[in-house]
């Protein structure tokens, strides 16, 4: 096995991947649909006055997404578990983090990048300052993929249960939780015109520790819950 092989078989899987998306293309705008829909009934349940919206905005944006993308979650390895494709990549010579962490990439591409292009016009819904919706963009590029990596380990540990979806949210929900306060925390900080850094770089060096250990958890997790 050589480095040109694998990174042809990871070639092969996101291309694989990537097809798959678009024959189901409709099931990947459901996401956003439905963040779309949370975000619209705020401002019916709240009435419409700017500034309580504007308020509220960043933390309503930050769990309408997070909702949307945990929708989506348990989709990341259903389809393969339930064709047996899963247990290839697992008897795979080449790396399983390494294939995993492909299978993540093209998850979040196609499920978190979408929430992220909508978020301006979300947060212009809320009556989000003009220059608070580029913070929360910065912060969603930085959340998001923290929370398609978390997301993963839980969803490798209850692949092979059925009617997993309560016990998904059960074990991924507490783990977002600080993800959310950070990322609300930068945007509610750049509206009251206060330093906002601090919460990106916080983000930012949880997604480089994620980068590296979700992977081999997520194969470890795998090899389990198939063993």
């Amino acid at each position: 096995m050589t480095a040109a092989s694998t990174w042809s078989a990871c070639a092969a899987l996101v291309r694989r991947d990537l097809i798959l998306v678009w024959r189901r293309r409709g099931d990947a705008l459901n996401p956003v649909l439905f963040a779309l829909m949370v975000i619209a009934l705020f401002p019916l349940a709240l009435g419409p006055e700017p500034e309580v919206l504007r308020r509220i905005a960043a933390g309503v944006v930050f769990v309408a997404l997070l909702i949307a993308g945990l929708l989506a979650l348990d989709t990341l390895f259903r389809s393969d578990y339930e064709d047996g494709s899963l247990e290839q990549l697992v008897l795979s010579p080449h790396p399983l983090s390494l294939l995993l962490a492909c299978k993540i990439g093209v998850h979040w591409l196609t499920t978190a990048l979408p929430l992220i292009i909508v978020a301006p016009l979300l947060g212009e819904l809320l009556h989000l300052p003009a220059e608070v919706r580029w913070v929360l963009v910065g912060a969603l590029l930085l959340a998001t993929p923290l929370l398609s990596l978390i997301g993963a380990v839980c969803v490798a540990l209850t692949v092979g249960m059925h009617r997993s979806g309560m016990l998904l949210a059960l074990l991924v929900l507490p783990l977002y939780v600080p993800i959310l306060i950070f990322g609300a925390g930068a945007c509610n900080a750049a509206a009251l015109a206060l330093p906002h850094a601090a919460p990106l770089l916080w983000l930012a060096a949880a997604l480089v520790v994620a980068l590296v250990v979700a992977p081999l958890a997520c194969a470890a997790a795998l090899r389990i819950s198939l063993s």
